[in-house]
Protein backbone atom coordinates (compact mmCIF):
# COMPACT_ATOMS: atom_id res chain seq x y z
CA UNK A 1 0.00 0.00 0.00
CA UNK A 2 2.51 2.03 1.01
CA UNK A 3 4.53 1.99 -2.55
CA UNK A 4 1.53 2.00 -4.29
CA UNK A 5 0.36 5.70 -2.60
CA UNK A 6 4.22 6.62 -3.64
CA UNK A 7 3.19 5.91 -6.93
CA UNK A 8 0.47 7.59 -7.29
CA UNK A 9 1.29 10.43 -5.30
CA UNK A 10 4.13 11.15 -7.37
CA UNK A 11 1.94 10.58 -10.79
CA UNK A 12 -0.65 13.47 -9.37
CA UNK A 13 2.64 15.72 -8.91
CA UNK A 14 3.73 15.42 -12.39
CA UNK A 15 -0.26 15.52 -13.95
CA UNK A 16 -0.62 19.12 -11.96
CA UNK A 17 3.51 20.06 -12.56
CA UNK A 18 2.56 19.46 -16.45
CA UNK A 19 -0.83 21.80 -16.53
CA UNK A 20 0.73 24.81 -14.35
CA UNK A 21 3.61 24.96 -16.87
CA UNK A 22 1.84 24.69 -20.07
CA UNK A 23 -1.05 27.09 -18.81
CA UNK A 24 1.53 29.75 -19.29
CA UNK A 25 2.73 32.47 -19.93
CA UNK A 26 6.47 31.89 -18.80
CA UNK A 27 8.78 34.57 -17.30
CA UNK A 28 11.89 34.52 -18.93
CA UNK A 29 13.52 38.63 -18.48
CA UNK A 30 15.60 39.52 -21.15
CA UNK A 31 19.32 40.15 -19.59
CA UNK A 32 20.86 43.58 -19.90
CA UNK A 33 24.00 43.12 -22.17
CA UNK A 34 25.49 46.66 -22.04
CA UNK A 35 25.85 48.68 -19.32
CA UNK A 36 26.01 52.40 -18.94
CA UNK A 37 29.78 53.84 -18.92
CA UNK A 38 29.95 57.01 -16.56
CA UNK A 39 32.21 59.48 -17.20
CA UNK A 40 32.84 60.21 -13.41
CA UNK A 41 32.07 58.89 -9.46
CA UNK A 42 31.73 62.36 -8.52
CA UNK A 43 27.99 63.71 -8.69
CA UNK A 44 29.12 67.30 -9.01
CA UNK A 45 26.77 69.74 -11.45
CA UNK A 46 29.35 70.94 -14.07
CA UNK A 47 28.61 74.06 -14.71
CA UNK A 48 27.48 75.52 -11.15
CA UNK A 49 27.47 78.49 -9.51
CA UNK A 50 30.31 79.20 -7.04
CA UNK A 51 28.10 82.04 -5.44
CA UNK A 52 24.67 80.40 -5.48
CA UNK A 53 23.52 79.33 -2.27
CA UNK A 54 23.99 76.03 -0.59
CA UNK A 55 21.90 73.48 1.78
CA UNK A 56 22.63 75.77 5.28
CA UNK A 57 22.82 79.35 4.34
CA UNK A 58 19.30 80.12 4.64
CA UNK A 59 17.09 79.74 7.62
CA UNK A 60 14.24 78.43 6.90
CA UNK A 61 10.19 79.58 7.43
CA UNK A 62 7.79 76.62 6.95
CA UNK A 63 3.86 78.31 6.97
CA UNK A 64 0.98 75.91 6.30
CA UNK A 65 -1.12 76.59 3.15
CA UNK A 66 -4.55 75.79 1.97
CA UNK A 67 -4.87 75.28 -1.96
CA UNK A 68 -7.79 75.68 -3.50
CA UNK A 69 -8.72 73.24 -6.58
CA UNK A 70 -10.76 73.58 -9.43
CA UNK A 71 -13.59 72.08 -8.56
CA UNK A 72 -14.00 73.66 -5.27
CA UNK A 73 -12.04 71.31 -3.35
CA UNK A 74 -9.10 72.56 -1.28
CA UNK A 75 -5.93 70.54 0.11
CA UNK A 76 -3.07 71.62 2.44
CA UNK A 77 0.52 71.80 1.89
CA UNK A 78 3.59 73.18 3.76
CA UNK A 79 5.54 76.23 1.69
CA UNK A 80 8.85 76.48 3.29
CA UNK A 81 10.83 79.82 2.31
CA UNK A 82 14.55 80.90 2.86
CA UNK A 83 14.56 83.86 4.90
CA UNK A 84 17.57 86.29 5.56
CA UNK A 85 17.63 90.14 5.71
CA UNK A 86 18.41 92.02 2.49
CA UNK A 87 17.97 88.30 0.46
CA UNK A 88 17.09 88.82 -2.93
CA UNK A 89 13.84 88.13 -4.33
CA UNK A 90 12.70 86.37 -7.50
CA UNK A 91 14.13 82.86 -6.12
CA UNK A 92 13.10 79.80 -7.91
CA UNK A 93 9.88 77.60 -6.56
CA UNK A 94 9.62 73.99 -6.82
CA UNK A 95 6.38 72.17 -6.28
CA UNK A 96 6.80 68.89 -5.09
CA UNK A 97 4.66 65.76 -6.27
CA UNK A 98 4.14 63.05 -4.42
CA UNK A 99 5.01 59.17 -4.87
CA UNK A 100 2.78 56.29 -4.31
CA UNK A 101 3.68 55.76 -0.79
CA UNK A 102 2.95 59.08 0.52
CA UNK A 103 -0.23 61.78 0.61
CA UNK A 104 0.34 64.25 3.29
CA UNK A 105 2.88 67.33 3.18
CA UNK A 106 3.67 66.74 6.90
CA UNK A 107 4.51 63.08 5.97
CA UNK A 108 6.60 64.03 2.62
CA UNK A 109 9.88 65.35 1.23
CA UNK A 110 10.38 67.21 4.58
CA UNK A 111 14.29 66.76 4.44
CA UNK A 112 14.57 67.68 0.51
CA UNK A 113 12.05 70.43 0.83
CA UNK A 114 13.56 71.77 4.02
CA UNK A 115 17.21 71.51 2.96
CA UNK A 116 16.46 72.98 -0.70
CA UNK A 117 14.53 76.34 1.29
CA UNK A 118 17.71 76.63 3.17
CA UNK A 119 19.56 76.92 0.15
CA UNK A 120 17.71 79.99 -1.48
CA UNK A 121 14.64 77.82 -3.33
CA UNK A 122 10.98 78.35 -2.44
CA UNK A 123 9.57 74.92 -1.74
CA UNK A 124 6.22 73.78 -1.80
CA UNK A 125 4.71 70.54 -0.52
CA UNK A 126 1.17 69.71 -1.14
CA UNK A 127 -1.16 67.06 0.08
CA UNK A 128 -2.03 65.00 -2.37
CA UNK A 129 -5.78 64.80 -3.25
CA UNK A 130 -7.32 61.45 -2.03
CA UNK A 131 -10.66 61.42 -2.78
CA UNK A 132 -10.10 60.39 -6.47
CA UNK A 133 -7.29 58.35 -6.15
CA UNK A 134 -7.07 54.59 -5.05
CA UNK A 135 -5.44 51.01 -5.61
CA UNK A 136 -7.83 50.85 -8.62
CA UNK A 137 -8.21 54.16 -9.78
CA UNK A 138 -5.45 56.87 -10.70
CA UNK A 139 -5.94 58.84 -13.40
CA UNK A 140 -2.15 61.01 -13.62
CA UNK A 141 -3.92 63.75 -16.19
CA UNK A 142 -6.46 64.52 -14.07
CA UNK A 143 -3.65 64.18 -11.12
CA UNK A 144 -1.75 66.96 -12.91
CA UNK A 145 -4.46 69.07 -13.35
CA UNK A 146 -4.94 69.11 -9.74
CA UNK A 147 -0.88 69.65 -8.65
CA UNK A 148 -1.10 72.47 -11.69
CA UNK A 149 -3.03 74.77 -8.93
CA UNK A 150 -0.31 74.06 -6.49
CA UNK A 151 1.65 75.24 -9.04
CA UNK A 152 -0.13 78.59 -9.54
CA UNK A 153 -0.41 78.82 -5.92
CA UNK A 154 3.38 79.27 -5.84
CA UNK A 155 4.04 81.97 -8.36
CA UNK A 156 1.95 84.24 -6.50
CA UNK A 157 4.17 83.80 -3.70
CA UNK A 158 5.59 87.25 -2.64
CA UNK A 159 9.33 86.61 -3.76
CA UNK A 160 9.21 83.60 -6.13
CA UNK A 161 9.98 84.27 -9.97
CA UNK A 162 7.03 83.03 -11.44
CA UNK A 163 8.63 81.78 -14.64
CA UNK A 164 11.23 79.92 -12.80
CA UNK A 165 9.38 77.61 -11.19
CA UNK A 166 10.12 73.68 -11.38
CA UNK A 167 8.86 70.19 -10.10
CA UNK A 168 10.09 67.73 -7.99
CA UNK A 169 8.20 64.43 -8.95
CA UNK A 170 9.02 61.09 -6.82
CA UNK A 171 8.62 57.83 -8.35
CA UNK A 172 4.77 57.73 -9.45
CA UNK A 173 4.98 61.52 -9.17
CA UNK A 174 6.96 60.63 -12.28
CA UNK A 175 4.33 59.73 -14.24
CA UNK A 176 2.63 63.03 -13.22
CA UNK A 177 4.98 65.51 -13.91
CA UNK A 178 6.03 65.67 -17.50
CA UNK A 179 2.56 65.78 -18.12
CA UNK A 180 2.30 68.75 -16.19
CA UNK A 181 5.53 70.03 -18.11
CA UNK A 182 3.48 69.51 -21.59
CA UNK A 183 0.63 71.02 -20.11
CA UNK A 184 2.09 74.40 -18.47
CA UNK A 185 4.94 75.50 -21.25
CA UNK A 186 5.95 78.42 -18.40
CA UNK A 187 6.94 75.41 -16.48
CA UNK A 188 11.07 75.96 -15.77
CA UNK A 189 12.92 72.32 -15.17
CA UNK A 190 11.75 69.33 -13.64
CA UNK A 191 13.79 67.09 -11.02
CA UNK A 192 12.59 63.46 -11.07
CA UNK A 193 13.82 61.56 -8.06
CA UNK A 194 13.41 56.91 -8.56
CA UNK A 195 11.62 57.72 -12.54
CA UNK A 196 10.62 54.85 -13.22
CA UNK A 197 10.36 55.93 -16.93
CA UNK A 198 8.35 52.26 -17.92
CA UNK A 199 4.65 51.90 -17.72
CA UNK A 200 3.34 50.73 -14.46
CA UNK A 201 2.67 47.54 -15.17
CA UNK A 202 6.18 46.95 -16.58
CA UNK A 203 7.91 48.73 -13.68
CA UNK A 204 5.52 46.55 -10.90
CA UNK A 205 7.06 43.38 -12.77
CA UNK A 206 10.97 44.32 -12.98
CA UNK A 207 10.49 45.25 -9.22
CA UNK A 208 8.77 41.72 -8.07
CA UNK A 209 11.29 39.99 -9.80
CA UNK A 210 13.73 42.28 -8.78
CA UNK A 211 13.46 41.43 -5.42
CA UNK A 212 12.72 38.30 -5.74
CA UNK A 213 15.97 37.68 -7.34
CA UNK A 214 18.11 40.23 -4.17
CA UNK A 215 15.97 37.85 -1.50
CA UNK A 216 17.25 34.43 -3.46
CA UNK A 217 13.63 33.41 -3.67
CA UNK A 218 12.83 30.11 -4.88
CA UNK A 219 13.11 29.47 -8.85
CA UNK A 220 9.61 28.83 -8.14
CA UNK A 221 7.80 31.89 -7.64
CA UNK A 222 9.00 33.64 -10.71
CA UNK A 223 6.11 31.92 -12.28
CA UNK A 224 3.47 33.74 -10.07
CA UNK A 225 4.91 37.45 -11.69
CA UNK A 226 3.35 37.40 -14.99
CA UNK A 227 -0.03 35.43 -13.93
CA UNK A 228 -0.17 38.30 -11.28
CA UNK A 229 0.92 41.47 -12.98
CA UNK A 230 0.28 40.39 -16.46
CA UNK A 231 -3.97 39.51 -15.49
CA UNK A 232 -6.77 41.69 -15.77
CA UNK A 233 -7.71 42.21 -11.94
CA UNK A 234 -10.50 41.24 -10.49
CA UNK A 235 -13.85 43.74 -10.68
CA UNK A 236 -11.42 45.95 -13.30
CA UNK A 237 -9.92 48.72 -13.11
CA UNK A 238 -6.16 49.76 -12.96
CA UNK A 239 -6.25 50.80 -16.53
CA UNK A 240 -3.44 53.39 -15.48
CA UNK A 241 -1.15 49.83 -15.77
CA UNK A 242 -0.29 50.90 -19.24
CA UNK A 243 -0.13 54.43 -18.57
CA UNK A 244 3.03 55.50 -21.12
CA UNK A 245 4.89 58.44 -19.79
CA UNK A 246 7.12 58.52 -22.78
CA UNK A 247 5.31 60.33 -25.56
CA UNK A 248 4.57 63.16 -22.60
CA UNK A 249 8.82 63.15 -22.06
CA UNK A 250 9.28 63.92 -25.85
CA UNK A 251 6.78 66.93 -26.22
CA UNK A 252 8.76 68.81 -23.48
CA UNK A 253 12.01 70.37 -23.97
CA UNK A 254 12.59 71.77 -20.47
CA UNK A 255 16.15 70.72 -18.60
CA UNK A 256 15.86 67.47 -16.52
CA UNK A 257 17.70 65.86 -13.80
CA UNK A 258 17.20 62.44 -13.10
CA UNK A 259 18.67 60.83 -9.94
CA UNK A 260 18.69 57.96 -8.70
CA UNK A 261 20.07 55.73 -5.54
CA UNK A 262 22.05 52.18 -6.60
CA UNK A 263 20.31 50.27 -3.45
CA UNK A 264 16.28 51.07 -5.18
CA UNK A 265 15.51 47.36 -6.29
CA UNK A 266 11.98 48.67 -7.78
CA UNK A 267 13.24 50.69 -10.78
CA UNK A 268 15.23 49.79 -14.12
CA UNK A 269 18.09 52.31 -13.14
CA UNK A 270 19.86 51.90 -16.66
CA UNK A 271 17.00 51.27 -18.64
CA UNK A 272 15.22 54.65 -17.32
CA UNK A 273 18.21 56.43 -17.90
CA UNK A 274 18.76 55.30 -21.98
CA UNK A 275 15.02 55.79 -22.55
CA UNK A 276 14.97 59.23 -20.54
CA UNK A 277 17.88 60.29 -22.75
CA UNK A 278 16.72 59.24 -25.80
CA UNK A 279 13.19 60.71 -25.13
CA UNK A 280 14.12 64.37 -23.39
CA UNK A 281 16.73 66.70 -24.51
CA UNK A 282 18.98 68.51 -21.56
CA UNK A 283 18.83 65.64 -19.75
CA UNK A 284 21.31 65.17 -16.44
CA UNK A 285 21.75 61.86 -14.75
CA UNK A 286 22.53 61.21 -11.03
CA UNK A 287 23.49 57.66 -9.34
CA UNK A 288 23.81 58.22 -5.42
CA UNK A 289 26.13 54.97 -3.84
CA UNK A 290 24.18 53.21 -1.44
CA UNK A 291 20.90 55.46 -1.40
CA UNK A 292 17.54 53.52 -1.85
CA UNK A 293 14.14 54.68 -3.84
CA UNK A 294 13.93 58.07 -1.72
CA UNK A 295 17.85 58.96 -2.02
CA UNK A 296 18.28 57.64 1.56
CA UNK A 297 21.30 55.91 3.03
CA UNK A 298 21.51 53.93 6.15
CA UNK A 299 23.19 55.64 9.33
CA UNK A 300 24.12 54.48 12.79
CA UNK A 301 21.29 56.81 13.67
CA UNK A 302 18.81 56.02 10.90
CA UNK A 303 18.12 56.56 7.33
CA UNK A 304 19.12 60.13 6.30
CA UNK A 305 19.15 62.00 2.62
CA UNK A 306 22.61 61.11 1.17
CA UNK A 307 24.71 63.94 1.83
CA UNK A 308 25.72 65.27 -1.72
CA UNK A 309 22.18 65.02 -2.90
CA UNK A 310 20.57 68.63 -1.75
CA UNK A 311 23.94 70.45 -2.83
CA UNK A 312 23.54 68.52 -6.15
CA UNK A 313 19.95 69.20 -6.85
CA UNK A 314 20.44 73.21 -5.50
CA UNK A 315 23.20 73.56 -7.24
CA UNK A 316 21.43 72.22 -10.44
CA UNK A 317 18.66 74.35 -9.79
CA UNK A 318 20.28 77.56 -8.62
CA UNK A 319 22.47 77.10 -11.77
CA UNK A 320 20.53 77.31 -14.95
CA UNK A 321 20.17 77.19 -17.64
CA UNK A 322 23.86 76.97 -18.00
CA UNK A 323 23.58 73.59 -15.73
CA UNK A 324 20.77 72.48 -17.99
CA UNK A 325 23.43 71.20 -20.67
CA UNK A 326 26.93 71.06 -17.85
CA UNK A 327 29.64 67.81 -18.45
CA UNK A 328 29.38 65.80 -17.15
CA UNK A 329 25.91 64.31 -18.50
CA UNK A 330 25.80 60.97 -16.30
CA UNK A 331 27.76 60.50 -12.89
CA UNK A 332 27.94 58.74 -9.62
CA UNK A 333 28.07 55.15 -8.80
CA UNK A 334 27.72 52.64 -10.96
CA UNK A 335 24.72 51.27 -10.81
CA UNK A 336 23.83 47.35 -11.74
CA UNK A 337 20.80 46.09 -13.59
CA UNK A 338 20.47 42.78 -14.42
CA UNK A 339 17.44 42.27 -16.63
CA UNK A 340 15.25 44.50 -18.55
CA UNK A 341 11.89 45.80 -18.04
CA UNK A 342 9.61 44.56 -20.69
CA UNK A 343 6.43 44.19 -21.64
CA UNK A 344 4.40 42.04 -19.26
CA UNK A 345 2.65 38.68 -21.18
CA UNK A 346 -0.59 38.64 -20.72
CA UNK A 347 -2.61 35.11 -19.24
CA UNK A 348 -4.94 33.15 -21.36
CA UNK A 349 -8.63 33.68 -20.61
CA UNK A 350 -8.60 31.37 -17.42
CA UNK A 351 -5.83 33.33 -16.66
CA UNK A 352 -8.13 36.50 -16.20
CA UNK A 353 -8.61 37.39 -12.50
CA UNK A 354 -12.25 37.27 -12.41
CA UNK A 355 -12.30 33.90 -13.88
CA UNK A 356 -9.69 32.97 -11.46
CA UNK A 357 -11.75 34.24 -8.86
CA UNK A 358 -15.11 32.66 -9.77
CA UNK A 359 -13.30 29.14 -9.73
CA UNK A 360 -11.65 29.46 -6.60
CA UNK A 361 -15.34 30.88 -4.67
CA UNK A 362 -17.22 27.38 -6.62
CA UNK A 363 -14.18 25.61 -5.37
CA UNK A 364 -15.68 26.45 -2.15
CA UNK A 365 -18.71 26.62 -2.51
CA UNK A 366 -18.54 22.72 -3.41
CA UNK A 367 -16.47 22.30 -0.54
CA UNK A 368 -19.09 23.30 1.82
CA UNK A 369 -21.87 21.84 -0.11
CA UNK A 370 -20.00 18.43 -0.11
CA UNK A 371 -19.17 18.72 3.86
CA UNK A 372 -23.09 19.76 4.09
CA UNK A 373 -24.52 16.68 2.73
CA UNK A 374 -21.97 14.28 3.68
CA UNK A 375 -21.85 15.43 7.43
CA UNK A 376 -26.28 15.78 7.37
CA UNK A 377 -26.85 12.47 6.12
CA UNK A 378 -24.40 11.15 8.45
CA UNK A 379 -26.27 12.70 11.24
CA UNK A 380 -29.91 11.74 10.18
CA UNK A 381 -28.64 7.96 9.68
CA UNK A 382 -27.80 8.10 13.49
CA UNK A 383 -30.58 9.31 14.49
CA UNK A 384 -32.84 7.08 12.42
CA UNK A 385 -30.65 3.62 13.84
CA UNK A 386 -31.00 4.53 17.05
CA UNK A 387 -34.97 5.69 16.92
CA UNK A 388 -36.19 3.31 14.82
CA UNK A 389 -33.83 0.79 13.50
CA UNK A 390 -33.82 1.77 10.02
CA UNK A 391 -30.79 1.82 7.85
CA UNK A 392 -29.13 4.94 6.80
CA UNK A 393 -26.08 5.70 4.56
CA UNK A 394 -22.59 6.62 5.15
CA UNK A 395 -19.37 6.73 3.41
CA UNK A 396 -17.75 3.69 3.15
CA UNK A 397 -14.92 2.42 5.34
CA UNK A 398 -11.44 4.11 4.71
CA UNK A 399 -12.62 6.78 2.52
CA UNK A 400 -13.65 9.41 4.90
CA UNK A 401 -10.18 9.90 6.32
CA UNK A 402 -8.46 10.95 2.70
CA UNK A 403 -11.31 12.74 1.70
CA UNK A 404 -11.08 15.17 4.69
CA UNK A 405 -7.93 15.53 3.91
CA UNK A 406 -7.77 16.08 0.55
CA UNK A 407 -9.96 19.22 1.09
CA UNK A 408 -8.55 20.21 4.22
CA UNK A 409 -5.03 20.10 2.36
CA UNK A 410 -6.49 21.94 -0.69
CA UNK A 411 -7.73 25.05 1.27
CA UNK A 412 -5.09 25.32 3.64
CA UNK A 413 -2.75 25.20 0.64
CA UNK A 414 -4.90 27.88 -1.09
CA UNK A 415 -4.62 29.67 1.84
CA UNK A 416 -1.20 29.51 2.64
CA UNK A 417 -0.46 30.93 -0.90
CA UNK A 418 -2.55 33.54 -0.77
CA UNK A 419 -1.16 34.61 2.39
CA UNK A 420 2.69 33.91 1.18
CA UNK A 421 1.95 36.37 -1.93
CA UNK A 422 0.43 38.76 0.49
CA UNK A 423 3.55 38.93 2.72
CA UNK A 424 5.89 38.54 -0.10
CA UNK A 425 4.39 41.66 -1.68
CA UNK A 426 4.17 43.81 1.46
CA UNK A 427 8.05 43.09 1.70
CA UNK A 428 8.76 44.09 -1.51
CA UNK A 429 6.49 47.64 -1.16
CA UNK A 430 8.50 48.26 1.98
CA UNK A 431 12.08 47.40 0.38
CA UNK A 432 12.32 45.05 3.36
CA UNK A 433 14.15 41.41 3.26
CA UNK A 434 13.01 38.40 5.38
CA UNK A 435 14.42 35.20 4.42
CA UNK A 436 12.26 33.22 6.90
CA UNK A 437 8.91 34.40 5.14
CA UNK A 438 10.12 34.55 1.91
CA UNK A 439 12.15 31.23 1.53
CA UNK A 440 10.54 29.17 4.64
CA UNK A 441 6.89 30.03 3.58
CA UNK A 442 7.71 28.74 0.11
CA UNK A 443 8.71 25.43 1.77
CA UNK A 444 5.20 25.67 3.83
CA UNK A 445 3.29 25.79 0.76
CA UNK A 446 5.20 23.16 -1.16
CA UNK A 447 4.47 20.95 1.92
CA UNK A 448 1.06 21.99 2.66
CA UNK A 449 0.45 21.02 -1.20
CA UNK A 450 2.11 17.88 -0.83
CA UNK A 451 -0.11 17.07 1.86
CA UNK A 452 -3.26 17.29 0.15
CA UNK A 453 -1.63 15.06 -2.86
CA UNK A 454 -1.16 12.37 -0.90
CA UNK A 455 -4.34 12.73 0.39
CA UNK A 456 -5.96 12.55 -3.38
CA UNK A 457 -3.46 9.42 -3.69
CA UNK A 458 -4.75 7.66 -0.63
CA UNK A 459 -8.75 8.28 -1.27
CA UNK A 460 -7.85 6.81 -5.28
CA UNK A 461 -6.40 4.01 -4.35
CA UNK A 462 -9.28 3.55 -1.99
CA UNK A 463 -12.00 3.75 -4.36
CA UNK A 464 -9.90 1.61 -6.62
CA UNK A 465 -10.12 -1.10 -4.23
CA UNK A 466 -13.34 -1.01 -3.71
CA UNK A 467 -14.72 -0.65 -6.97
CA UNK A 468 -16.18 -4.26 -6.95
CA UNK A 469 -17.21 -4.00 -3.48
CA UNK A 470 -19.84 -1.91 -2.43
CA UNK A 471 -23.11 -3.63 -2.19
CA UNK A 472 -26.07 -3.70 -0.82
CA UNK A 473 -27.29 -6.22 1.29
CA UNK A 474 -30.80 -7.42 1.44
CA UNK A 475 -33.10 -8.44 4.13
CA UNK A 476 -32.13 -12.52 3.05
CA UNK A 477 -28.73 -11.82 2.91
CA UNK A 478 -28.49 -12.02 -0.82
CA UNK A 479 -25.78 -9.32 -2.44
CA UNK A 480 -26.80 -7.00 -5.50
CA UNK A 481 -25.71 -4.19 -6.81
CA UNK A 482 -25.93 -0.61 -5.55
CA UNK A 483 -29.46 0.66 -6.64
CA UNK A 484 -27.47 4.36 -6.97
CA UNK A 485 -24.13 3.25 -8.15
CA UNK A 486 -21.12 4.78 -6.33
CA UNK A 487 -17.12 3.57 -5.29
CA UNK A 488 -17.73 5.37 -2.43
CA UNK A 489 -20.58 5.16 -0.44
CA UNK A 490 -22.27 2.09 1.05
CA UNK A 491 -25.66 1.71 2.89
CA UNK A 492 -25.51 0.82 6.00
CA UNK A 493 -26.07 -3.06 6.99
CA UNK A 494 -30.75 -3.03 8.08
CA UNK A 495 -31.87 -3.98 11.12
CA UNK A 496 -33.62 -7.70 9.89
CA UNK A 497 -36.40 -7.08 12.79
CA UNK A 498 -37.68 -4.06 10.63
CA UNK A 499 -36.63 -3.65 7.21
CA UNK A 500 -36.35 -0.47 5.72
CA UNK A 501 -38.50 0.61 2.58
CA UNK A 502 -36.02 0.38 0.05
CA UNK A 503 -36.93 4.07 -1.60
CA UNK A 504 -35.29 6.42 1.63
CA UNK A 505 -32.13 3.88 1.38
CA UNK A 506 -31.59 4.86 -2.27
CA UNK A 507 -31.95 8.80 -1.64
CA UNK A 508 -30.00 8.41 1.32
CA UNK A 509 -27.21 6.60 -0.84
CA UNK A 510 -27.93 8.97 -3.38
CA UNK A 511 -26.83 12.03 -1.00
CA UNK A 512 -23.85 10.60 0.45
CA UNK A 513 -22.90 9.42 -3.05
CA UNK A 514 -23.34 13.17 -4.24
CA UNK A 515 -21.72 14.75 -1.78
CA UNK A 516 -18.56 12.64 -1.91
CA UNK A 517 -18.62 13.52 -5.59
CA UNK A 518 -18.92 17.26 -5.13
CA UNK A 519 -16.10 17.47 -2.71
CA UNK A 520 -13.86 15.95 -4.56
CA UNK A 521 -14.68 18.21 -7.29
CA UNK A 522 -14.13 21.33 -5.31
CA UNK A 523 -10.85 19.86 -3.75
CA UNK A 524 -9.64 19.34 -7.50
CA UNK A 525 -10.23 22.47 -8.74
CA UNK A 526 -8.50 24.05 -6.16
CA UNK A 527 -4.73 21.83 -6.86
CA UNK A 528 -5.17 22.90 -10.74
CA UNK A 529 -5.92 26.52 -9.03
CA UNK A 530 -3.15 25.98 -7.03
CA UNK A 531 -0.75 24.64 -9.96
CA UNK A 532 -1.80 27.29 -11.96
CA UNK A 533 -0.15 29.59 -9.51
CA UNK A 534 3.39 27.31 -9.20
CA UNK A 535 2.73 25.50 -6.21
CA UNK A 536 3.37 22.06 -7.79
CA UNK A 537 6.51 22.95 -9.85
CA UNK A 538 8.66 19.97 -10.52
CA UNK A 539 11.23 21.64 -12.65
CA UNK A 540 9.08 21.36 -16.01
Amino acid sequence: MFFRTVATSAAILVALAVTGAVAGPAWEPEPVTEHLHLATASTAIGGADPDAGEPGDFEVRETAVTIPLADGREVGGLLREPVEAGADADRPGIVFVHGAGTGKASDAFTLAATALASAGITTLVPDKRLDNYSTRHRDYEQMARDYAWSVRYLREVPGVDPDDVGLYAESEGAWVSPVMMVDDPRLAFQILVSAPVVPPRQQAAYAVDNYLRNTDVPGGVFRAIPRAVGMKLPGGGFEYADFDVRPWLREQDDPILAVFGTNDASMPLEQGTRELLADADDVTVRFYERANHGINVETPGGLVLHPDFARDVADWVLGLPATASAPPQVAGAQPAQLYLAAPVPQPHWYGDGDWLVRVVVTAGALLVVGSLLLGGVAVASGVTRRRSGRPGARLARGLRAPLTGLAVGSVATMLGLAAYLGAVARLALDYEKNALVVQGGWIAVRLLGLVAVVAAALLLNRVRDRRMSVADRGPAGAVRADPVPSDAVRPEPPDTARPEPHRPRRVAVAVVSTGFWVTVLGATALLVTLAYWGAYQLGI
